[in-house]
């Protein structure tokens, strides 16, 4: 299975050979730099450590800083384990995917912080007349009095909204820019602009 790391650009359209618009979100997707290699007799499983996205040194801990050296790799901002056949000090950029093939993209939501269950939930609010006194935007019953006595589990409330991890599945690479390590993909993907996506081969193509 092919995976990347990429950064969220932003939005845009390009046009196909049809002469049809199609939106695309534009990701810069690595290069990514292998620096380990983990096997079953060593580790207990097959994985290659990657790292993403050049950094300062003195932005990383001791520790971390090693890892790089020690794979000859300058610091990187991102870490993360890929199933890949790669060796240490490997390369991986975005060529690996081709135009017309699907893709799951996962990526973490904006947050919204502390909402209301309209915002959170997409409820109604109440009338604006007929005795309903500043409560249009509150929930409403809470349920039954004496039996259960209680709120059941997972009503839906106001609360913590966004921050997730969400994957977009069956999204199509649309354009390859190995240059300037850019994919086109066709729709949109979670998480803000500047957001870390990883771009995988589509599970359910």
């Amino acid at each position: 299975m092919k995976e990347i790391l990429g950064i969220k650009i932003g939005m845009t359209q390009i046009f196909s050979e049809k002469g049809l618009v199609v939106p695309v979100t534009v990701v810069e997707a690595g290069p990514m730099s292998v620096i380990q290699k983990k096997t079953v007799e060593k580790d207990g499983y097959n994985a290659v450590k990657v790292a993403f996205k050049d950094c300062r040194e003195n932005l990383l801990n001791k520790a971390n800083l090693g890892e790089f050296k020690k794979a000859n790799v300058p610091a990187k901002k991102y870490v993360a384990e890929i199933h890949s056949e790669h060796e240490v000090g490997d390369e991986i950029k975005c060529d690996i995917f081709t135009v017309g093939e699907m893709v799951d993209v996962q990526g973490t939501t904006r947050g919204r912080g502390f909402t209301g269950a309209i915002q959170r939930w997409n409820q109604h609010r109440h009338p604006m007349t007929h005795g309903v006194s500043l409560v249009h935007r509150a929930s409403g019953s809470m349920g039954a009095n004496s039996t259960p006595s209680r709120v059941f589990k997972g009503k839906h409330l106001a609360g913590h909204y966004g921050h997730e991890t969400v994957t977009i599945q069956n999204l199509e690479v649309v354009k390859v820019d190995a240059s300037r390590n850019v994919l086109l993909i066709k729709g949109a993907i979670p998480g803000p602009k500047g957001g870390l996506v990883t771009i995988k081969t589509a599970a359910k193509a």
